[in-house]
């Protein structure tokens, strides 16, 4: 059902070489592929001459235009998962080998696989420090499980802990703490929950697909895989009740209404999943045509939103006062882009990988946010600007100059890594004004920008469309768990080479745009 909502298309795919460009995989077709990938995953680890203990298990299937197939691969070693050891393989149509992707060079072996750490006592290690870093709430939840960890160099037999409780903010959080099973050091951690921020109630009238039901209507989008949008009703547990209506006409557009972010939070949902399938040939979070949900009106006065792939969900906050609904277009575009990237590339939410990966939902979100092409929330290069959290009117951040929130970074810098993820995430979103605009002055959709470079010099932008391309690809078929700021100049070098040529103007300005945030 069209129904009317009272809150605020993507665009269709840019020209380039399509025969480099996804093609759209129906479900049973991915289902197929996948299966016949599993059933080959004994041989395809021979040819990469794997060692006898390590095993590969399919993840995901990316088909071009031309019949290449890019399938991507998490590794296990005697039973146990390799954190850090995922590969993608490249193959021509017809199975001619075109090259492998992976996350670590290292050959996966350890010289034992028992464990001189308890499992209780790594446990306990990881509670405390979950403690340290998000609160006096974390606590312990799962049992830890035991892993190879081969993400910073020699394979290390590790426990993988997974904490519960609340962040500092609020936020629900699912701490991963990484712990060397022999000596009980700690050697990683990284958050599972991704977070974002934004305001909604600003996208006007708009059309929402519902669903009949009975002798009204329920917010399921049966046009976009069952996508719901259900009520938390200032609750923090549960996945809330679904919204349904008598007349299929929704909200007011205020926050006296709980429908009202109900409609902006359903109707992001909407534009976010038809631009990832019109765009980029991408059928739902998963490639799978099955659809999220969204959950509104989550505890109270908590200003965030966040992305848990646990309940393949988005859950805003009401903001200040509980005034605010944090569901704007962007925020919900950013949310769900944080799904397709865990279900693609697995980029870690710590270290540079984790700026890479808010920089993806914040390149996704202007995407989106472009293409939706509503009066009432105008695309730009800014994150959350209908937001008045710093109490100035200001964004929470800005692409053309990251800088300009005080925090974030401009280009990239030795020990960048350490920065907060979401403060790290400029390099990445600066790189793609820069490769999307140019530097210096301009002015779009009547928003001023003024883009520097790291070394003064001048760089041409190819257009957001074919940098968009550029970017889904990269992150589809060529980046993995743990690609770092060189890592990602490399993936879109290649990205560019497919679609348009090497030696193309793409290409070269690719090379530019990472040369001008110094990522060489």
């Amino acid at each position: 059902m069209l129904a009317a909502g009272v809150a605020g298309g993507a665009g269709a795919a840019p020209a380039g070489d399509k025969s480099a460009a996804p093609t759209l995989l129906s479900g049973s077709q991915r289902v197929e592929m996948l299966k016949a990938a599993e059933a080959d995953a004994g041989a395809t680890a021979k040819s990469l001459a794997l060692g006898a203990k390590e095993k590969l298990v399919v993840r995901d299937v990316v088909k071009d235009e031309d019949g290449t197939v890019h399938t991507r691969y998490e590794r296990t070693y005697d039973g146990m998962p390799v954190l850090g050891g995922d590969l993608i393989v490249h193959k021509a149509k017809g199975g001619a080998d075109k090259g492998v992707t992976k996350a670590t060079k290292a050959e996966i072996t350890v010289a034992s696989t028992k464990a001189k750490v308890s499992p209780a006592a790594a446990e306990k290690s990881a509670v405390s420090f979950a403690k340290s870093e998000e609160g006096a709430k974390a606590k312990g939840g799962a049992e830890p499980r035991k892993v190879i960890w081969a993400a910073d160099g020699k394979p290390v037999l590790a426990w993988e802990t997974v904490t519960g409780g609340v962040q500092k903010d609020g936020t629900p959080s699912k701490l991963h703490v990484i712990s060397d099973a022999n000596t009980g050091k700690k050697l990683h951690e990284f958050q599972a929950i991704h977070t974002g921020s934004g305001e909604g109630q600003h996208t006007g009238k708009v059309e929402l697909s519902t669903t009949k039901e009975g002798s009204g209507f329920a917010l399921k989008d049966g046009e976009r895989g069952g996508h719901t949008t259900s009520d938390m009703g200032g609750k923090e547990e549960g996945e809330g009740k679904l919204f349904t209506d008598d007349d299929d006409k929704w909200g007011n557009g205020k926050p006296d209404d709980p429908q009202s972010a109900a409609v902006d939070a359903h109707y992001g949902a909407q534009l976010t999943w038809d631009y990832y399938k019109k765009v980029h040939k991408r059928d739902g979070i998963k490639g799978d045509g099955k659809g999220a949900s969204s959950r509104v009106h989550y505890g109270k006065a908590f200003v965030n939103a966040f992305w848990d792939d646990a309940c393949f969900c988005m859950t805003y906050g009401d903001g200040e006062g509980d005034k605010n609904p944090l569901t704007s277009i962007d925020v919900a575009a950013h949310e769900m882009t944080h799904g397709v990237t865990s279900n693609t590339a697995g980029l870690e939410y710590s270290d540079e990988s984790g700026g890479l990966n808010e920089a993806t939902s914040d390149i996704f979100a202007a995407a989106v946010e472009f293409g939706a092409e509503n009066k009432e929330d105008v695309g730009d290069y800014m994150v959350g600007e209908e937001i008045d959290i710093n109490g100035d009117g200001t964004p929470l951040r800005y692409m053309d100059k990251p800088s300009k929130d005080g925090a974030s970074k401009d280009n990239w810098e030795e020990g960048i890594g350490n920065e907060d993820v979401h403060y790290s995430s400029g390099v990445g979103n600066h790189f793609f004004y820069l490769l999307s605009e140019g530097s210096g002055k301009k002015e779009i959709n009547g928003v001023k920008y003024d883009s520097p470079t790291a070394d003064g010099k001048e760089v041409k932008g190819i257009g957001r469309d074919k940098a968009e391309q550029i970017w889904f690809k990269a992150l589809t078929t060529y980046m993995t768990t743990n690609t770092d700021y060189k890592g990602a100049r490399e993936a879109t070098v290649k990205a560019a080479n497919d679609l348009y040529g090497k030696d193309s103007a793409e290409t070269k300005g690719v090379e530019a745009a990472w040369t001008g945030v110094n990522v060489k």
